[in-house]
This record gives structure tokens, C-alpha cells and sequence, in this order.
């Protein structure tokens, strides 16, 4: 927050010499501007505010990106189910965000491993936070929760994402969110107190660790010990395609993600009116979240493009929803350094995120593992090389302004290899933190048979046994237990009778 110099009735009173009333003259004279410099102040909060309202908006737009992606990269028949999904991770994670996750996350002053006061937002507003800062916390945290959702769909029993949901948003994501953002928090490299990690600390600006990382290991573990959807894989092991049913709604859900993340990456800075007290007065951290939205659209841009024409060699047809994938693997790269590289290292980012998520999709495949929307490829694997993407490639100039001066940086750009360094460490407690808290949740969930749905409820489609109805009339190629139907928006209820076809 800016400052403005005070004024003293004491020093201005010789500077009026012996006029008469001259104490009360220079008494009137600073008070007018005190009052002038209280309203410069409180318009540099309303504008700092309303700049992470706005953020927190586009963020939170983000679930309708999520919700459309997941409705697309389905199919038909468990549409309505992860619909709702995203419906209850904002709404599941706003109570248990509310409760307990901001004060686990920012609750300062705390140790660095966990926060322990503003349970409830207690004694919110006050001078370090106010309620958009919750907001857009808040909105970052049911982020995570929608990736791991996308992992386990279409075989996951309702009660088990209210669970998961609630404890990812509530424990799991606050608990690392205080390592690397918070001022106590052990890995942060915005930390007041102790020594930073590697004289460095770990640097995540918009959360490449901390959001996709989390979302993409806790989905990964998901998936894992739930299994594959039937007919994922033959019984000679070959890889089974179960295509999403709308190209359309993967699209609409891309675009919207896209949209969000300017509030996501640039957001992230929380405020705008910051000088940095250069010689250049056009150059300040407006300049800087500007520069962040560019190198966030040029991750992703060179991602879809690295995608579109790589698996145009590998499969022979132009796919775009392996495009839509790139492009997000790519922001989800971008993520963590964007704030501290030139433009044309993030191109370099998103070439390399391009490949990343390729190469992960291939292991997945070769280990039969079932992620109908690659959320662990593209969240976790993507979001791990951005960490290290930004230990390469930080700038001198930027992780001074936006840090502090005598920072490390990036290995290839003469800084030593100190920042590199402390974001391996984040990318190896991320995977730990979250394989020790998730992967045994789930295993739970599963000895108790309250993680999977059974063979026929997978089969016959959730929408139909869990939620009252299909979506609209439809027919999946994989599916033999409803016949062609034609197509409409329209919802259908369960009926023991066949409908007859609509022309």
C-alpha cells in the first residue's frame, strides 16, 4: 500500500514566520492535508480491492469452465452427475473454506507449517486482510477441487466427492497454500520471519504447485485406487477409447478456463497501485500484471499450436480436444512463473508443457490409468514442470520487484541454481503432502464402499440410477442398453416403457 508524507503543525509554524496565529494557521494547513492524503489512501484501498474483487470474479468464473469441460470430456449418460459435481465443490468448499481453510492457510501471525487464527474470518476485515482477499482465496481453493473431480468421473459415488471435496478445500490445499504463500509459511518466499528456504524461498506465483499440483496428485491418487471405467481397456490390455460426447462443450469450457486465468495469473499480484519507484512513472506493478496476462496468453497459445501439429504427426488427424488439453496444459505451466519471465521464456513453457502432458498421457496409457479429462496429466505433470520452468528461467529485474531485491534467480539467466533448488522441494512435499492425506482418504472411502458405484450403475449411466433422469435424449457408441433416440436438449425421466424414436 502507498504511503504519503505527514505533515507537523510544529515544523510548519517557523516557515510562517511571526505572523499572527501562526500555529493555528499551520494547525489548519496540515490538517487539510492529512484529510487530503486519508482520501489518497482510502481511494488506493477501494481501487486495490475492487482490482481483487474483480480477479476473485474471473477466477470463481473458472467453474463454469470446469463444469463445461467435464460435461464434454463425458459421456451422455453421466452428464447431469458431473454437472453436479462442480455445483457442490464450490459450494462444499465455501463452508469448509469458511470454517477452517483460510485460517489453516493465512491465519497469521502462526509457525510455518500451519495458520491458527480467522477460523470463521474472525477479526476479518483487519490491516493484513479484508473479505476480497477470503473471496479470492476462496475461489482458488475449489479450483483444486474441480481438477481432482474431473479424474474420477463417471464411476465415483456421490457421497464420496462431498467428502473429498470438503477435506481438499478445508485441510489438504490451505496446508500447502501456507508453506508457499503465506508470510510465516516455511517455503514461502514472501516470508517476514526466519530465514527463507535456500536464501530464496520457493516461487509459485499464481499456483502451478499449490492449485494444479494438489488438484492433479490428489486426482491422480483417485483414479488410481479407484480404477478404471469398464471398458477403458480390453481384456488384452489395449487401450479403449470412451470419448466425450461434445466437442462443443469442451470448447465453451476451454475458452471460459482461458478467460478466468487473466483473472488467475495477473490476479494473483492482489493489488495494482504499487510503484516501484523507477525513474520510468509509466512503469509500475500495473506493468507487471500486464506483462503477466501476456506471458500467460503466450504459454497457452504456443501450447495449443505445439499440440495441434505434434499429434497431427503421432495420430494423423487434427483433434481438438487434445488442442483444448495443450492450451490449458500450457497456462497450468505458466502458472507459477508468469509474473518473473520475459515473454519469450513462456513460449518456451508452453512448448514444453505441449510435451509434458503428450508424454504423460503416454505413461498413463502404458499403466492403465483411467483420467477421463488427463487431469493428472495435464494439472499435475504440467504444473510440475512450471515449477521447475521457473527456476530455469526467472528474471533478475522481476523477482526483485515483485519479491525482494538480492533474490536468486533463474539458473539459465545467471542466477545460480538456489531458486531451482527450493522448487524441487516444493514439486517433491506437494507430491508427499498430498499421496499422505488423499491416497489414504480414498482408500477408506473404498474399504467402505463408499468411493466406486457398482457395474450396473456404470454401465446404465449415474444420470439415469442417481439423478432422476439423462441430460437430454441420446445415444452412446458404447453403449447398448439404450437404443438410437435422436437428439434433444430436452430432459427425460425414467420410464420402465421404451420411448418411441423422435423424428
Amino acid at each position: 500500500m502507498a504511503s504519503f508524507p505527514t505533515c507537523s503543525a510544529e515544523e510548519l509554524t517557523p516557515l510562517l514566520g511571526l505572523a499572527a496565529n501562526a500555529t493555528a494557521a499551520a494547525d489548519y494547513i496540515c490538517n487539510r492535508f492529512t484529510a487530503t492524503s486519508d482520501k489518497f489512501t482510502n481511494t488506493t484501498y477501494a481501487i486495490d480491492n475492487t482490482y481483487l474483487l474483480f480477479s476473485a470474479y474471473l477466477v470463481f468464473a473458472m467453474q463454469l469452465g470446469f463444469a463445461m469441460l467435464c460435461a464434454g470430456s463425458v459421456r451422455a449418460k453421466n452428464t447431469m452427475n458431473i454437472m453436479l459435481t462442480n455445483v457442490l465443490d464450490a459450494a462444499a468448499g465455501g463452508l469448509s473454506y469458511y470454517i477452517f481453510g483460510f485460517a489453516f492457510a493465512f491465519g497469521g501471525p502462526s509457525n510455518g507449517f500451519i495458520g491458527k487464527h480467522y477460523f470463521g474470518l474472525k477479526s476479518i476485515p483487519s490491516s493484513s486482510y479484508d473479505y476480497s482477499f477470503f473471496l479470492y482465496q476462496w475461489a482458488f481453493a475449489i479450483a483444486a477441487a474441480g481438477i481432482t473431480s474431473g479424474s474420477i468421473a463417471e464411476r465415483t459415488q456421490f457421497v464420496a466427492y462431498l467428502i473429498y471435496s470438503s477435506f481438499l478445500t478445508g485441510f489438504v490445499y490451505p496446508i500447502v497454500s501456507h508453506w508457499v504463500w503465506s508470510s510465516d509459511g516455511w517455503a514461502s518466499a514472501s516470508r517476514t520471519s526466519g530465514s527463507l528456504l535456500f536464501d530464496s524461498g520457493a516461487i509459485d506465483f499464481a499456483g502451478s504447485g499449490v492449485v494444479h499440483m494438489v488438484g492433479g496428485i490428489a486426482g491422480l491418487w483417485g483414479a488410481l485406487i479407484e480404477g478404471p471405467r469398464i471398458g477403458r481397456f480390453d481384456r488384452s490390455g489395449r487401450s479403449v477409447a470412451l470419448r466425450g460426447h461434445s466437442g462443443s462443450l469442451v470448447v465453451l469450457g476451454t475458452f471460459l478456463l482461458w478467460f478466468g486465468w487473466y483473472g488467475f495469473n495477473p490476479g494473483s499480484f492482489l493489488t495494482i497501485s504499487k510503484s516501484y519507484n523507477t525513474s520510468d512513472v509509466f512503469y509500475g506493478q500495473w506493468s507487471a500484471v500486464g506483462r503477466t496476462a501476456v506471458t500467460t496468453t503466450l504459454a497457452g497459445c504456443t501450447a495449443a499450436l505445439t499440440t495441434l501439429f505434434s499429434k497431427r504427426l503421432l495420430v494423423g488427424h487434427w483433434n481438438v480436444t487434445d488442442v483444448c488439453n495443450g492450451l490449458l496444459g500450457g497456462f497450468a505451466a505458466i502458472t507459477s512463473g508468469c509474473a518473473v519471465v520475459e515473454p519469450w521464456a513462456a513460449i518456451v513453457c508452453g512448448f514444453v508443457a505441449s510435451w509434458v502432458l503428450t508424454g504423460c498421457n503416454k505413461l498413463a496409457e502404458k499403466f492403465k490409468f483411467d483420467d477421463p479429462l488427463e487431469a493428472a496429466q495435464l494439472h499435475g505433470g504440467c504444473g510440475a514442470w512450471g515449477l521447475l520452468f521457473t527456476g530455469l528461467f526467472a528474471k533478475k529485474q522481476y523477482v526483485h520487484e515483485v519479491y525482494a531485491s538480492g533474490r536468486p534467480y533463474g539458473l539459465f539467466m545467471g542466477g545460480g541454481g538456489k531458486l531451482l533448488a527450493a522448487q524441487i522441494i516444493q514439486i517433491l512435499v506437494i507430491f508427499g503432502w498430498v499421496s499422505a492425506t488423499m491416497g489414504p482418504l480414498f482408500y477408506i472411502l473404498k474399504k467402505l464402499n463408499l468411493l466406486r458405484v457398482s457395474k450396473e450403475d456404470e454401465l446404465q449411466g449415474m444420470d439415469m440410477t442417481r439423478h432422476g433422469g439423462f441430460a437430454y435424449v441420446y445415444h452412446d457408441e458404447d453403449s447398448s442398453s439404450h437404443p438410437p433416440q435422436g437428439f434433444t436438449m430436452r430432459k427425460i425421466e425414467p420410464s420402465s416403457a421404451t420411448p418411441s424414436p423422435i423424428v
